[in-house]
């Protein structure tokens, strides 16, 4: 679970600030005057949010549209505005300007409805660790109201849907770390929400733990829920998210699904890793000479690497200049983009642009 500063979790500042619960009769008139944002099918809808921390702009105009039911990415480098996003999204902060609905409900003039429909799990896990798994999620669902059968019948549906329940009377500190995670993941459902926010949910988790995430937010949005994941693992982004959005400087300079994203810098690419550092440059000119733009040279891995058009003619007319020349190659291949490459190409400042 996030931590913002000294605040506690969502889970209790969800607790502490949602004591006086509203009923959906309550919302029918204000769900009325938001009849455009409502009727259509947008689990989160952001425009023009903005947030200054004293002369620095957090958030400059940021935008966002995420269609229920569906996983979102959400990349940038380190200071883009990711974690100030959710937190504005989260009501843990309010925006400076702009707007922002989560579950069809404004955030800043309905945070406590709002709270009652959202998870959020941070990059740290929060639950007791000296508690067994069951007695957390069965803590969580009394701190949420639940009554004391209906908490433990909670826990014990999300202890078997997240392959938990042979360790649900094991402290938490004997779990391993995709345990945690999947145990944090199942704490921020206990009131089955809309809306999850994923902040860096597989940091510091082996391929093992990673695994097990990934197949947990897979069955989350196979049942409805929405998920909005921020992350720097831009391959997690790739296996998840149906939609990205790059951000930077506080907004969003690319979206569109992984493949149209790897798109936009390039179609195919050949990649040529030479046996001979002294073949390195001579392979290279081979390249330029049939590729469709300027040779990226890497010569730590004696790797060149350009992009091409026809990528079967391509591959075909290297292999047969490269044999002709007598440059003996290790591997050849050919590949589409990274988002690594679209993520460092969106994000690269001017001065790396000139250069």
């Amino acid at each position: 679970m996030i931590r913002f500063g000294s605040l506690p979790p969502l889970y209790s500042v969800v607790t502490l600030y949602s004591v006086e619960l509203y009923s959906r009769r309550a919302y029918s008139v204000r769900r009325r005057e938001l009849g455009d944002v409502m009727a259509s099918d947008l689990a989160v809808h952001v425009t023009g949010l903005r947030k200054r921390y004293r002369d620095k702009p957090a958030l400059d105009g940021f935008d966002l549209d995420v269609p229920a039911g569906t996983v979102h990415g959400l990349l940038g480098p380190n200071g883009a505005g990711k974690t100030t996003a959710v937190r504005v999204l989260a009501t843990l902060l309010r925006a400076d300007g702009g707007k922002a609905f989560v579950a069809g409900y404004d955030v800043a003039r309905q945070p406590a409805v709002v709270r009652e429909r959202i998870g959020l799990v941070g990059q740290h896990a929060a639950v007791d660790e000296v508690l067994g798994g069951r007695d957390n999620l069965v803590m969580f669902g009394r701190l949420f109201h639940l009554g004391k059968r209906e908490a433990g019948r909670r826990a014990d549906h999300l202890l078997e849907r997240f392959g938990l329940a042979d360790a649900g009377g094991k402290p938490v500190k004997q779990y391993s770390g995709g345990m945690r995670r999947r145990l944090d993941l199942a704490a921020s459902l206990i009131l089955r929400p809309a809306v999850l926010f994923l902040d860096e949910p597989t940091s510091g988790l082996d391929p093992r733990g990673r695994n097990e995430v990934w197949a947990a937010v897979r069955a989350l949005v196979a049942d409805g829920t929405t998920v909005l994941l921020t992350t720097q693992y831009l391959d997690e982004a790739d296996q998840l998210a149906s939609r990205i959005s790059v951000l930077d400087h506080g907004r969003v300079v690319a979206g569109g699904t992984p493949d149209e994203l790897k798109s936009r810098i390039g179609g195919d690419r050949i990649d040529v890793i030479v046996r001979a550092d002294a073949d390195l440059v001579a392979a290279a000119a081979v390249v330029k000479g049939i590729a469709e733009g300027e040779p990226e040279i890497d010569p730590d891995n004696r790797r060149v690497s350009a992009p091409v058009r026809d990528r079967v003619a391509a591959l075909t007319e290297v292999v047969r200049v490269l044999d002709t020349r007598g440059i003996a190659v290790e591997d050849i291949a050919l590949r589409r983009p990274t988002l690594d490459e679209v993520f460092l190409r969106l994000t690269e400042v001017p001065d790396e642009r000139e250069s």
